[in-house]
């Protein structure tokens, strides 16, 4: 029998029992397996994937995360963990299932994704523009000996009361709705931390979570530089891993603290959107994502 062209073959919603076979394509094309992210991905977002014309597993795959009030159409969706298995690259297969996503199942959606320089070239056929970039850094962090001046920022560990807190403060920062990703963070990560100013408002917040051999930082919503600094050095100090966290290039002095701590440039990759000019909320006080897949 003839196997059907990778152009005929369908596209599906994967489930949480696909997590394994969305790892085996991450590690087939040189990434990690970074199955604990897949796992947050696939339940606070949609998958999408390919399978694999021999049978071993998937051909292609990306997940979708939207945005927005709850039973509405979504004001923003995410796209991330676009890959392709290596011995079906450079067929069409991963053209097909982007096409898919952005001018069937997102059709009019503003849409969002970080693009690598190897796979910009693909969603600039696609329609999308750059905006900005995000370098991703990693390395083994030294704290910070600088003692807290007076007035200094309070940073504590979460609590259950803060959550609700912490949902309020996201959504007015990113500009939508993120209710069923962030209610997810305090199985996910281990460890939630908060800021709060001298009168107790809640003015940032920062988690901690494994991926493999290192924690990556992210989110991390804070109101200026300073609070970004004390929520990077609470949640640094709970980890003897080496850390790992993407900052938008806009938060240059962030990213020079970062790297004179001892962390150091991995990559510079683009941030990209469809149907949107900017991204909405408040740049300034949008520091890292949770990840690059769901930003």
């Amino acid at each position: 029998m003839t196997p059907p062209e990778l152009s005929d073959l369908p596209i599906r919603s994967l489930a949480l029992n696909d997590l394994r076979h969305c790892a085996d394509l991450s590690e087939d094309r040189g990434w990690p397996r970074e199955d604990h992210k897949w796992g947050l991905l696939l339940a606070a977002g949609n998958g999408y994937g390919i399978d694999a014309p021999d049978g071993e597993g998937l051909a292609a795959v990306c997940v979708v995360t939207r945005y927005g009030r709850p039973h509405a159409d979504p004001e923003l969706a995410s796209i991330g963990m676009v890959l392709v298995a290596d011995r079906y690259a450079r067929r069409g297969v991963g053209r097909r299932l982007m096409t898919y996503i952005c001018d069937d199942l997102l059709k009019g959606i503003p849409l969002t994704l970080h693009a690598t320089p190897y796979g910009r070239p693909l969603y600039e056929g696609l329609g999308f523009d750059t905006i900005g970039s995000a370098e991703m850094l990693q390395g083994s962090f030294q704290s910070d000996p600088a003692p807290p001046g007076p007035g200094a920022t309070l940073v504590r560990p979460a609590t259950a009361h803060d959550l609700t807190r912490i949902v309020h403060l996201d959504t007015e920062v990113f500009g939508a709705d993120r209710t069923h990703l962030l209610t997810r963070l305090p199985a996910f990560a281990d460890r939630l931390f908060v800021a709060e100013d001298s009168s107790g408002e809640l003015i940032g917040y920062a988690a901690i979570w494994p991926n493999m051999e290192t924690h990556v930082i992210g989110p991390l919503v804070a109101q200026d530089s300073a609070t970004a600094r004390a929520l990077v050095n609470a949640v640094a100090a709970t980890t003897e891993r080496p850390l790992r966290t993407d900052v938008d290039v806009r938060h240059v002095g962030l990213i020079e603290w970062l790297k004179a701590r001892g962390l150091g440039s991995l990559a510079v990759n683009a941030v990209m959107t469809r149907d949107i000019s900017r991204l909405p909320g408040d740049w300034t006080r949008r520091w890292a994502p949770i990840t690059v897949a769901a930003s």
